[in-house]
Protein backbone atom coordinates (compact mmCIF):
# COMPACT_ATOMS: atom_id res chain seq x y z
CA UNK A 1 0.00 0.00 0.00
CA UNK A 2 2.74 2.35 1.06
CA UNK A 3 4.74 1.76 -2.68
CA UNK A 4 1.51 2.23 -4.50
CA UNK A 5 0.95 5.84 -2.60
CA UNK A 6 4.61 6.42 -3.11
CA UNK A 7 3.83 5.99 -7.19
CA UNK A 8 0.89 7.81 -7.24
CA UNK A 9 2.14 10.50 -5.33
CA UNK A 10 5.23 11.24 -7.94
CA UNK A 11 3.13 10.38 -11.10
CA UNK A 12 0.78 13.17 -9.52
CA UNK A 13 4.16 15.77 -8.90
CA UNK A 14 4.99 14.68 -12.52
CA UNK A 15 2.25 15.68 -13.93
CA UNK A 16 0.86 19.09 -12.08
CA UNK A 17 0.86 22.49 -13.56
CA UNK A 18 3.51 24.43 -11.21
CA UNK A 19 2.88 28.62 -11.04
CA UNK A 20 5.86 31.06 -10.50
CA UNK A 21 6.01 30.37 -6.91
CA UNK A 22 6.24 26.77 -6.94
CA UNK A 23 9.01 26.86 -9.30
CA UNK A 24 10.99 29.35 -7.48
CA UNK A 25 10.34 27.29 -3.64
CA UNK A 26 11.55 24.65 -5.54
CA UNK A 27 14.73 26.86 -6.82
CA UNK A 28 15.51 28.15 -3.16
CA UNK A 29 12.74 27.27 -1.09
CA UNK A 30 10.95 30.18 1.54
CA UNK A 31 13.66 32.54 0.86
CA UNK A 32 13.54 32.57 -2.66
CA UNK A 33 9.19 32.84 -2.91
CA UNK A 34 10.20 36.28 -0.55
CA UNK A 35 12.77 37.48 -3.29
CA UNK A 36 10.67 36.55 -5.86
CA UNK A 37 7.13 38.31 -4.60
CA UNK A 38 9.62 41.61 -3.78
CA UNK A 39 11.08 41.55 -7.06
CA UNK A 40 7.94 40.95 -9.34
CA UNK A 41 5.85 43.95 -7.24
CA UNK A 42 8.48 45.93 -7.50
CA UNK A 43 9.15 45.58 -10.83
CA UNK A 44 5.39 45.87 -11.45
CA UNK A 45 5.30 49.20 -9.75
CA UNK A 46 3.41 47.85 -6.49
CA UNK A 47 6.20 48.01 -4.29
CA UNK A 48 9.10 50.99 -3.74
CA UNK A 49 12.26 49.92 -2.35
CA UNK A 50 14.90 52.85 -1.30
CA UNK A 51 18.06 51.87 0.39
CA UNK A 52 16.86 49.20 3.47
CA UNK A 53 13.20 50.18 3.66
CA UNK A 54 10.30 49.17 1.17
CA UNK A 55 6.40 50.26 1.13
CA UNK A 56 3.06 49.29 -1.10
CA UNK A 57 2.27 51.65 -3.76
CA UNK A 58 -1.00 52.21 -4.05
CA UNK A 59 -2.55 50.25 -7.65
CA UNK A 60 -4.82 47.19 -8.31
CA UNK A 61 -4.32 44.08 -5.72
CA UNK A 62 -2.19 41.74 -7.05
CA UNK A 63 -3.94 38.16 -7.68
CA UNK A 64 -1.70 35.60 -5.99
CA UNK A 65 -1.64 34.90 -2.59
CA UNK A 66 1.63 35.48 -1.71
CA UNK A 67 2.23 39.24 -3.60
CA UNK A 68 -1.28 39.87 -1.56
CA UNK A 69 0.41 39.34 1.56
CA UNK A 70 3.64 41.33 0.50
CA UNK A 71 1.33 44.12 0.02
CA UNK A 72 -0.17 43.94 2.92
CA UNK A 73 2.65 43.46 5.03
CA UNK A 74 4.64 46.26 3.34
CA UNK A 75 1.68 49.54 4.12
CA UNK A 76 3.98 52.30 5.66
CA UNK A 77 7.61 52.49 5.11
CA UNK A 78 9.00 49.28 6.51
CA UNK A 79 12.42 47.46 6.24
CA UNK A 80 12.98 45.12 4.10
CA UNK A 81 14.41 42.34 5.98
CA UNK A 82 11.80 42.82 8.69
CA UNK A 83 8.91 42.10 5.82
CA UNK A 84 10.71 39.49 4.06
CA UNK A 85 11.28 37.43 7.56
CA UNK A 86 7.67 37.77 7.99
CA UNK A 87 6.62 36.48 4.40
CA UNK A 88 8.92 34.17 5.07
CA UNK A 89 7.11 32.32 8.04
CA UNK A 90 2.90 33.62 6.41
CA UNK A 91 0.90 30.78 6.21
CA UNK A 92 0.82 31.91 2.26
CA UNK A 93 4.11 30.64 1.84
CA UNK A 94 3.56 27.36 4.34
CA UNK A 95 0.66 26.70 1.82
CA UNK A 96 3.29 26.47 -1.50
CA UNK A 97 5.63 23.73 0.82
CA UNK A 98 2.71 21.50 2.13
CA UNK A 99 1.11 21.67 -1.77
CA UNK A 100 4.80 20.67 -2.68
CA UNK A 101 4.86 18.39 -0.51
CA UNK A 102 1.70 16.88 -1.48
CA UNK A 103 2.02 16.40 -4.70
CA UNK A 104 5.46 14.68 -3.83
CA UNK A 105 8.03 17.41 -4.98
CA UNK A 106 9.37 18.07 -1.69
CA UNK A 107 9.74 16.06 1.55
CA UNK A 108 7.16 16.44 4.33
CA UNK A 109 10.12 16.45 6.95
CA UNK A 110 12.22 19.57 5.61
CA UNK A 111 11.24 20.08 2.67
CA UNK A 112 14.10 18.91 1.12
CA UNK A 113 13.65 18.17 -3.11
CA UNK A 114 12.22 14.67 -4.13
CA UNK A 115 13.50 13.13 -6.95
CA UNK A 116 11.04 14.48 -9.02
CA UNK A 117 11.01 17.87 -7.48
CA UNK A 118 14.51 18.15 -8.97
CA UNK A 119 13.39 16.66 -12.49
CA UNK A 120 10.47 19.13 -12.41
CA UNK A 121 13.36 22.02 -11.53
CA UNK A 122 15.50 21.42 -13.94
CA UNK A 123 12.49 21.47 -16.78
CA UNK A 124 11.58 25.07 -15.21
CA UNK A 125 15.05 25.98 -15.73
CA UNK A 126 14.66 25.56 -19.45
CA UNK A 127 11.24 27.44 -19.22
CA UNK A 128 12.44 30.90 -21.29
CA UNK A 129 8.24 31.94 -19.95
CA UNK A 130 10.04 32.66 -16.44
CA UNK A 131 11.69 35.42 -15.16
CA UNK A 132 15.15 34.57 -14.70
CA UNK A 133 15.40 35.17 -11.40
CA UNK A 134 13.00 32.74 -10.29
CA UNK A 135 15.79 30.20 -10.37
CA UNK A 136 18.45 32.17 -10.35
CA UNK A 137 17.74 34.77 -7.86
CA UNK A 138 18.30 38.29 -7.38
CA UNK A 139 22.01 37.39 -8.38
CA UNK A 140 20.81 37.97 -12.29
CA UNK A 141 19.28 41.12 -11.84
CA UNK A 142 21.01 44.39 -13.58
CA UNK A 143 22.45 46.29 -10.86
CA UNK A 144 19.96 48.72 -9.42
CA UNK A 145 17.76 49.66 -6.76
CA UNK A 146 15.81 46.70 -6.47
CA UNK A 147 18.65 44.22 -6.81
CA UNK A 148 20.34 45.64 -3.82
CA UNK A 149 17.28 45.36 -2.00
CA UNK A 150 16.35 42.05 -2.28
CA UNK A 151 20.05 41.37 -1.76
CA UNK A 152 20.59 43.43 1.40
CA UNK A 153 17.36 41.89 2.84
CA UNK A 154 18.42 38.23 2.72
CA UNK A 155 18.44 36.60 6.56
CA UNK A 156 21.36 36.39 8.90
CA UNK A 157 22.10 33.15 10.26
CA UNK A 158 18.70 31.88 12.41
CA UNK A 159 19.84 33.31 16.43
CA UNK A 160 21.73 36.76 15.33
CA UNK A 161 19.16 37.21 12.37
CA UNK A 162 16.16 37.27 14.78
CA UNK A 163 17.88 39.32 17.51
CA UNK A 164 18.53 41.97 14.66
CA UNK A 165 14.90 41.84 13.35
CA UNK A 166 14.06 42.66 16.94
CA UNK A 167 16.26 45.21 17.63
CA UNK A 168 15.15 46.66 14.16
CA UNK A 169 11.65 46.67 14.73
CA UNK A 170 12.43 48.20 18.80
CA UNK A 171 13.59 50.89 16.24
CA UNK A 172 11.06 51.25 14.28
CA UNK A 173 8.45 51.52 17.18
CA UNK A 174 10.90 54.06 18.26
CA UNK A 175 10.84 56.05 15.54
CA UNK A 176 7.32 56.06 14.65
CA UNK A 177 6.55 57.26 18.30
CA UNK A 178 8.88 59.99 17.92
CA UNK A 179 7.45 61.14 14.35
CA UNK A 180 4.23 61.00 16.42
CA UNK A 181 5.40 63.07 19.26
CA UNK A 182 7.14 65.33 16.34
CA UNK A 183 4.16 66.06 14.69
CA UNK A 184 3.05 68.79 16.59
CA UNK A 185 6.23 70.50 16.07
CA UNK A 186 7.41 72.15 12.26
CA UNK A 187 5.25 69.64 10.46
CA UNK A 188 7.74 67.73 8.78
CA UNK A 189 10.32 67.24 10.99
CA UNK A 190 13.58 65.45 10.30
CA UNK A 191 12.54 61.86 11.36
CA UNK A 192 9.02 62.24 9.42
CA UNK A 193 10.69 63.85 6.35
CA UNK A 194 13.53 61.60 6.25
CA UNK A 195 11.25 58.02 6.52
CA UNK A 196 8.56 59.42 4.01
CA UNK A 197 12.00 60.39 1.26
CA UNK A 198 13.45 56.49 2.18
CA UNK A 199 10.36 54.76 0.81
CA UNK A 200 10.11 56.70 -2.76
Amino acid sequence: MRMYFRRATTAVGARRALDVYDVAYLAGGPQRVVECAVIALAEGGLLRLRASRVRAVDGEPPAHPVERALVAACRGNRGTASVCAELRESDEVAEIADRLAEWGLVTRARHQLTRVGKQRLLAAEEDENLPAYVCGGPEVLPKGTVRRGVMEARLLPSGLGRKLLRMGNALENALDSSDHYDSGGSGCGGGGGGGGGGGD
